[in-house]
This record gives C-alpha cells, structure tokens and sequence, in this order.
C-alpha cells in the first residue's frame, strides 16, 4: 500500500470520503458468495474486505500524529474483544449467550459513558440505525422485545413503511433473519424471471415485447 500511494496515481488520491462507498460493497460481494454457497471465493472477497482497512488506515497514517495505523486498527480490536468477554478474559461467570449479549450492551454503555457521550437511557440505546432497513427494523424490535416491551405494540404503526415493519416483525417471530431471507426472495426472484425471459426467447419471442398474458403464462411455468 506505500508503494501504491507513492506511484500509482488513482491511489494516491483516494480519501476516506472517496473510499467510503468501497467499504459497503466489498462487504457486500462477501455476502454474495456465502448466499451463493461460493466458499472458495470467499477469501478472495474477504481479501477485499480487508484491503479496504488497510487503504483506509495508511490514508489516516499520513495525518501524522492525528492520524493511525494498521497497527493501531489491530490494537483497538484487541481491546474491544477482551474488554467485551470479560467471561472469557477475566473470570466472570455467566449462565449462556443470552447473559453474554447482556453483558456486551452494559459494557458497551459505560464504554459510552467514560467517552463522555450523553447518557442514552432507553432500551433501544446503542442501535445503530447506520445499517439496511430490515435489518434495523428487527434490531429495534428484538431489542425492545428483550426489554419487555409487549409484542402487540410491535407493528402498531399506519404509516409508511408501517406495513413493511410489521412483516419484519413476522420474520423475527419466526426465529428467521428479515435481511437475509428478503434477499433470498430477490434472488429467486431474479432467476424466475431470468428462466421465464429464457423460455420467451426459446419460443422466438423478444421479453420486452410480451403482453401482460404472455408474462403470466411464461411465469406460471416456472414453478
């Protein structure tokens, strides 16, 4: 990456802002070949995943004392996982991963706290809402469910989107992953309609010149 930085030009002038959009579909591209069941190359994307931290952390070297290194980006990783198992660390007894998970929320609030952040008392405290909507919609609710909010106030919503939050709700209640299996839908989706285009074709005709009825009989057929 120093060399990169140093002689090849597209390199040299990546900052964190231009970087950013990487980070999200590098992540993304993983995610494909787990759904796509790609394993082998997986670490291929995972080596994508990674180079991005480290593009990012030799950018933030060049700040100098302002800045950090990969190093650093280590470190703080090191700290994060010890200080937050301190059953694995330090000797704290728990009872299962339900008490660990409660364990990791009230450190993660005093951590907050000494960094001098305003208290955030709520039971939705520490939800990032940096993240795909379903995604968020089933962290909310299983956070508020696990602090005793009723499951009949979940879904309670008529306006946009409130629909769409209580399908979520479905999910999460059905032990399922909203985020996940919605793009598995989309996958199926995808090939559906990409078998039903085939079989057009196959009979001479041109997909983007089928009629409504021509669709559904091609559509139909793909069960």
């Amino acid at each position: 990456m120093d060399t990169l930085r140093r002689e090849c030009p597209w390199d040299a002038g990546q900052t964190h802002e231009t970087l950013a959009k990487y980070l999200i579909e590098e992540a993304y591209e993983a995610l494909e070949t787990i759904e796509s069941g790609d394993l082998h190359a997986l670490a291929g994307e995972l080596g994508d995943v990674l180079l991005q931290v480290v593009f990012h952390a030799r950018v933030a070297e060049e700040r100098g004392p302002e800045g950090f290194t990969i190093d650093d980006v280590a470190d703080a990783v090191i700290d994060k996982l010890t200080r937050r198992h301190p059953h694995v660390f330090a000797g704290v007894q728990v009872s299962g991963a339900d008490e660990v998970k409660a364990n990791w929320e009230a450190i993660k609030a005093a951590e907050r706290a000494e960094q001098g952040e305003a208290a955030d008392t709520s039971v939705l405290a520490g939800v990032p809402f940096a993240q795909p909507g379903a995604l968020l919609a089933y962290e909310l609710q299983k956070r508020a469910v696990r602090n005793g909010v009723p499951e009949e106030l979940i879904g309670d919503d008529r306006g946009p989107g409130g629909g769409l939050f209580a399908e979520v709700a479905a999910e999460r209640r059905a032990e399922a992953d909203p985020e996940l299996d919605l793009r598995a839908a989309a996958r199926r989706f995808d090939t559906r309609l990409r078998a039903a285009e085939g079989a057009a074709r196959d009979d001479g005709l041109d997909p983007r010149a089928l009629t409504s009825d021509q669709w559904r009989r091609y559509w139909a057929a793909q069960q």
